[in-house]
């Protein structure tokens, strides 16, 4: 899809207005098309969305939207106008976000420059290694870019090995409320390795334990001195984390860890951390550099001595939706933002670049986001904005092939994959808080759009820090409020799509 194509569509979709369908009770009173009413449609339809919820028992607010693809009317909605938290389905966003920017076939660079004259194998300068916002690097795009280096004829650099990771601004947890030792919330920054995680493995040995921080992968296992860890005999807090000495020096409870095991951790030094990978990479190409230093932007006429690109970023998109990671959503944002009006000075200023956006282009004017992965909880969305921004963008077949199909589920709870209704969708989920976009094909061929958000913001405003990971009555809640989802998709099948 070229650049040409994705601004089309937003363009496009703006001469397809949403028509402000009322919020009602029941079903509209005219139905888009001719359809049987049976016994079983009476029965779902009665009482209306307001009284679906009402009677699901969820405490908090749930908000709900949904219109038919092809012409644009909302059919049905409760609350749609109030914003609550989206969660991941902020990620959908997003997508439209880069995709109108930045154009489906955009590839983040990455590069190592000279900064000096290379004469006889030796630069007479400093090495650069300049992140571009790359979210999926990996230490085997560094070992190739390694293997490059000494193909342009480089085995000894004079200089200093600078790592400049100023193409975004520095953010040291994507949400700061999380607990420190969460993979989900890394720090972000120009660079990132392995979506900002180093692996901690640790072993039974003698009276103690072995422990290792690698930045591993299927091919390589480079450890890594810019993470530590000590084992300290306690039974809380499970881990404490503390940025000492440039090191993020952690520890960990001896009695929470058993006979062996591994686990991801975040990178609150993204710079540092390719920096210590790659000075691995370098020196198994017999090229020995020093320690890693901040870089300030590469100076103008630099020697590009090695280069290594992302894959298009429309893939990247679809796997950012698949698995929902966090640390793509906001390098792929903040680069859109950067592109679309200029390097942001935080992640919350990106956050509301987007909103601008969003409003100028969907009209969503209820939506104000902080960052581009929904994992704060201060972003508000609506669920008429976000339907509004979905029929536009089906017009032109961006968003819906990039979604995940969601399985609608049976009695037991089980996937049934012969639901008669098929839906692509972005989860969302915190605790006490929960979120489904996307679209959804009825029996009989229908396309709707849908959004339904829920949240107890009462409920998530007690929880403490330490407390984010497993708090008690989340599971629960969250739960629930997918029960509600799926019988708002199923009353919608059943009058708008049978």
């Amino acid at each position: 899809m070229s650049q040409h194509r994705t601004r089309r569509f937003v363009l496009g979709g703006l001469g397809a207005l949403l028509a402000p369908g009322l919020a009602v009770a029941g079903p509209p009173q005219v139905s888009l098309r001719p359809r049987m009413r049976g016994d079983e449609l009476a029965r779902i339809a009665a009482g209306g969305v307001d009284a679906l919820i009402a009677t699901s028992g969820l405490s908090g607010e749930v908000v709900c939207a949904v219109a038919d693809v092809k012409t644009g009317l909302e059919l049905e909605a409760s609350g749609g106008e109030r914003g609550l938290p989206p969660a991941s389905v902020a990620k959908a966003l997003t997508a439209l976000y880069a995709l109108e920017v930045l154009g489906a076939d955009y590839r983040f660079p990455t590069g190592l420059l000279a900064a000096g004259p290379v004469q006889n194998g030796v630069l007479n300068g400093d090495l650069i290694l300049a992140g571009g916002g790359d979210p999926t690097l990996t230490p085997d795009d560094l070992a190739v870019m390694a293997a490059d280096l000494k193909k342009a004829g480089v085995r000894e650099v004079r200089g200093d090995f600078r790592v400049y990771e100023g193409a975004l601004p520095f953010v040291a947890s994507i949400d700061p409320q999380q607990p420190d030792h969460v993979g989900y919330s890394p720090a972000v920054s120009g660079i990132a390795l392995n979506f900002n995680r180093v692996h901690f493995e640790w072993r039974v040995a003698g009276k103690g334990y072995a422990v290792s921080m690698d930045a591993r992968t299927g091919k390589y296992r480079p450890d890594v001195a810019m993470a530590q860890m000590k084992v300290v005999a306690r039974s809380l807090p499970i881990y404490t984390y503390e940025d000492l000495d440039g090191v993020d020096r952690w520890t960990v409870a001896s009695r929470a860890l058993g006979e062996g095991g591994a686990r991801w951790l975040p990178v609150r030094k993204p710079g540092a951390y390719a920096g210590d990978v790659f000075r691995t990479m370098a020196r198994s190409q017999g090229i020995v550099l020093k320690a890693a230093k901040p870089g300030v932007g590469p100076a103008a006429g630099a020697q590009v001595l090695a280069q290594h690109e992302s894959q298009p970023l429309e893939p990247i998109l679809a796997d950012m939706l698949k698995y929902s990671n966090n640390l793509t959503a906001e390098m792929v944002g903040m680069t859109a933002s950067t592109a679309y009006a200029g390097r942001p000075d935080s992640l919350a200023q990106s956050g509301r670049m987007m909103s601008d956006w969003a409003a100028q282009r969907f009209g969503m004017r209820g939506t104000d986001m902080v960052d581009h992965s929904g994992l704060g909880d201060a972003s508000r969305m609506t669920a008429q904005d976000l339907v509004g921004a979905l029929v536009a963008a089906r017009n032109e077949a961006v968003l819906r092939p990039l979604l995940k199909p969601f399985g609608l589920r049976d009695a037991k709870g089980r996937v049934n994959g012969s639901h008669p209704i098929k839906v692509d969708a972005k989860t969302g989920t915190l605790n006490f808080v929960s979120g489904l976009g996307g679209y959804m094909t009825g029996a009989d061929g229908t396309e709707l759009a849908f959004a339904i958000f829920a949240a107890d913001t009462r409920q998530r405003s007690r929880i403490t820090r330490a407390e984010r990971e497993r708090p008690h009555g989340a599971q629960g809640w969250n739960r629930r409020a997918k029960q509600v989802q799926q019988k708002l998709i199923e009353r919608w099948g059943a009058l708008y799509g049978s």
